[in-house]
């Protein structure tokens, strides 16, 4: 049984939720202090991270779908490739396609359960937030080949589910909650664009367009990197600016060595995949660096950036609200 639960959790990709709990976090930590119901917040994050799982599954079985269509597909040189978690179940043969989408319907419905519930309870602006929601999780496989997967992971976690969360906990719509996504959301797609800028070449080879391969090459697509750091620290400004925050939320520039090293580590892979960046107290926790180090360690750096970036943005509006 506990084998069977564990194939399910990897094959459902459970280590990308830190995501979706982390910016999560920002705005029920902001709900819960403006007299938001704190129940009606955690049920919330059940029926995000079962969308969040149902994506992922969805999104490894059309891409799975798309591989084995491929004149040439070489299943044993595909598994070869360490970096790559995505579809690799499937192709071992560890779980049928009929499985996945199994799962990620049992996935679906349950997350609509947990939607009908709030439809009952909080009103018809549920449905609209779930509509964009399941809307993203339906099509972010075909979004994601067509340079669409940046934005379908902003809007995904900017203003959907910002947006819908305060709603659900307090009955009522809020521009705040959307400005106040902002910041978060462009931590979270850097988290994302790390990921391909680091697959460039892997996606240009299996005829993925992506925002990263638009570019000539990884150093070029590293543009838009820069933007997204820079911009994750000035747009705290806007909480200032619309007054949902004060001076507490620069609190989250403590985390700005982080996006440097990040920044100055994503350069030297596009110089040398193989490079593995110095190691400094604050980039941990590192787990598991056995596999792949290289690009490991660029995804923990990233993944730690948003944690700590969610995490100190929490405290400030603890310490703003209370």
């Amino acid at each position: 049984m506990l084998n069977k639960l564990t194939t399910v959790l990897i094959c459902s990709r459970a280590f990308s939720l830190p995501m979706t709990i982390m910016s999560w976090l920002v705005i029920f930590t902001y709900s819960a202090l403006v007299a938001g119901h704190i129940r009606y917040g955690l049920l919330a994050l059940a029926g995000i991270c079962l969308a969040h799982l149902a994506a992922n599954l969805l999104d490894d079985y059309f891409d799975y779908k798309s591989l084995i269509k491929q004149v040439g597909f070489n299943k044993k040189e595909y598994l070869k490739n360490s970096q790559k978690t995505k579809c690799r179940y499937l192709i071992s043969g560890l779980i049928r396609p009929r499985d996945i989408l199994i799962l990620a319907f049992i996935y679906l419905a349950a997350a609509s359960i947990i939607g009908l519930f709030f439809f009952i309870k909080c009103g018809i602006g549920v449905v609209y937030f779930a509509l964009i929601g399941g809307i993203i999780t339906i099509l972010y496989s075909f979004m994601s080949k067509i340079r669409l997967s940046e934005f379908a992971v902003a809007v995904a976690y900017g203003p959907a589910l910002f947006g819908g969360v305060y709603y659900v906990m307090t009955k009522t719509y809020s521009w705040d909650a959307i400005i106040l996504s902002i910041p978060s959301m462009l931590v979270t797609v850097t988290l994302l664009y790390i990921h391909t800028v680091m697959d460039f070449d892997f996606d240009l080879n299996e005829g993925h367009k992506t925002v990263a391969n638009s570019f000539n090459s990884q150093l070029d697509s590293l543009i838009v990197l820069k933007w997204l750091l820079i911009l994750a620290y000035v747009t705290p400004l806007l909480l200032c600016i619309f007054d949902i925050l004060d001076w507490q939320v620069f609190i989250v520039w403590l985390t700005i060595p982080l996006a440097v090293d990040l920044y100055k580590s994503m350069v030297d892979f596009s110089a040398n995949a193989e490079s593995i960046p110095e190691h400094k107290w604050y980039h941990f926790p590192m787990e598991n660096m056995m596999n792949a180090p290289s690009f490991m360690t660029r995804i923990y750096q990233s993944r730690n950036l948003m944690i700590y970036y969610s995490l100190f943005l929490a405290l400030a509006i603890i310490l703003a609200l209370n």
